[in-house]
């Protein structure tokens, strides 16, 4: 009986020390003394009334785009996986991690704010809604998408693509486009409806920053 009830203590520690390592997740502020580091400390302390373009614009300034890698991509993958289990705490920690490499990441703002709501807690979720959003419209005002000239700003792909899941269309054909000064991403969708719909993405800033990766 004594042995039963060390090993229920064991365990119970265990869960504990697991749940508080969750809770206790900090995102990691970069220290390398610019913008957009500056930002996200800003954003970090709960000042989410930023210019939401410049921000994203500052990322990619920054040393810290260059550490954006595949253990990013790993890290969403594996947010989905903990999502569908109703890990909640690994999905904080997961998210967290996500943003102490890329704070612009809207997909991870999204889910982590989206934890916060189910665990009830009103000030982190408030504040990660917050820039959420801030980033989101800081994308979906800057044009109507209806054409390359008047196309929806972008910084990376991977905005384009999240923009398409939350208005639920399928993407069925992308090209590159260009119209004006802009060179656009032309996506070809389906909507929910079954409608055939083409957006545009103005991505001066992806291709500009694809030539500077290419050495060009």
């Amino acid at each position: 009986m004594t042995r039963n009830r060390f090993l229920y203590l064991i365990i119970f520690l265990l869960t504990q020390t697991l749940f508080v390592f969750g809770q206790d997740a900090k995102i990691e502020i970069p220290n390398f003394n610019d913008k957009y580091s500056e930002y996200v400390k800003q954003l970090e302390n709960g000042n989410t009334d930023i210019d939401y373009v410049d921000f994203r614009n500052s990322f990619l300034e920054s040393k810290q785009f260059s550490k954006k890698n595949t253990n990013y991509d790993n890290l969403k993958k594996q947010v989905y996986a903990e999502i569908k289990n109703k890990n909640y705490t690994e999905v904080i920690r997961l998210t967290k991690a996500m943003l102490s490499i890329d704070y612009t990441s809207i997909f991870a703002h999204k889910y982590l704010q989206q934890t916060y709501k189910i665990q009830e807690d009103t000030i982190n979720r408030n504040k990660y809604h917050d820039i959420e959003f801030g980033l989101l419209n800081s994308i979906t005002k800057s044009g109507d998408g209806k054409t390359c000239e008047t196309g929806w700003h972008v910084t990376q792909i991977e905005e384009e693509y999240f923009i398409l899941n939350m208005i639920g269309a399928a993407l069925q054909s992308q090209s590159i486009s260009s119209g004006g000064k802009n060179s656009c991403d032309k996506m070809v969708v389906k909507t929910e409806e079954g409608e055939s719909k083409t957006y545009y993405f103005e991505a001066n800033k992806v291709f500009e920053m694809e030539k500077k990766m290419l050495g060009n």
